[in-house]
């Protein structure tokens, strides 16, 4: 049986009055690609920031490795879990490799000095994310693709065992799009990192998990595999509208095509 990386039960959050997130239940084993698919405001990034304890007065339980994720130091935690954001803030006054190098904090102490070893982990996140040329460049002069790929960079030296992302590629030009996929797909891989992975793209969705779960009004309404959500009930239930269908060219899966505009 596969280790479970997030085991979440009955777990309900709301603001005031209004329900955003309502007895969602479901695990991802260790080493999967887990993406979370909905409408614009099924609770889709909000439940990303229960998972990353950035809300922490919801109901019900989240357990990471087999642990309350309430019960956590927020050190511990980060060796085990790291949060990346649709965005960084292009305002940040620190370089690239000082940015990365931030994301060694919960393996430091204190009064630590940064080891080689650090500086090695760092650099090795730098050259796979591909970040490495512009090590000594502020982030305020990145480009939105870049500081996505800055952001997977420190994750990466976080060496988190679980990546919580909220839209990766949105905003992004195709290109950058299939790199930080194809950058995610890789750690993947070679780490057995967990991706649990909050998208629009349906495509991205199918193309790249294991497991798909769809929210809508705050409820999961479907929990399977990209085959069996490329359904038109399905999809129609899910996003109350009808979608069109081909067949991918390389791999056969079925994929979604833009509608046509009258």
């Amino acid at each position: 049986m596969n280790e479970k990386a997030i085991e979440i039960e009955d777990l309900s959050f709301a603001i005031l009055s209004k329900r955003i997130l309502q007895d969602v239940s479901f695990s991802v084993s260790a080493g999967q690609k887990f993406f979370i698919v909905g409408p614009n405001g099924a609770g889709k990034t909000t439940l990303l920031r229960c998972l990353s304890r950035i809300i922490t007065d919801y109901h019900g339980s989240i357990k990471v490795k087999d642990k309350n994720l309430k019960t956590y130091s927020q050190k511990k935690l980060a060796k085990i879990l790291t949060y990346v954001p649709q965005a960084l803030p292009a305002d940040i006054p620190f370089t690239v490799h000082q940015f990365v190098l931030m994301a060694r904090y919960p393996h430091l102490s204190p009064f630590s000095v940064i080891s080689p070893q650090d500086q090695e982990i760092v650099s090795g996140a730098m050259e796979m994310t591909q970040t490495a040329c512009f090590a000594d460049r502020i982030i305020a002069t990145l480009s939105g693709g870049e500081r996505q790929q800055v952001s997977i960079a420190a994750a990466f030296a976080q060496q988190a065992e679980i990546f919580l992302l909220d839209e990766p590629a949105a905003y992004l030009d195709y290109k950058h799009q299939r790199d930080i996929h194809n950058l995610l797909a890789k750690i993947n891989k070679t780490y057995d990192t967990t991706i649990i992975c909050v998208t629009h793209d349906l495509n991205s969705a199918v193309l790249n998990a294991d497991t798909i779960i769809a929210l809508k009004e705050g409820k999961i309404v479907f929990e399977g595999t990209a085959e069996k959500i490329m359904n038109e009930e399905i999809l129609e239930q899910i996003y109350s509208k009808k979608f069109n269908f081909v067949q991918h060219p390389l791999t056969g899966q079925k994929i979604i095509v833009p509608d046509i505009i009258e």
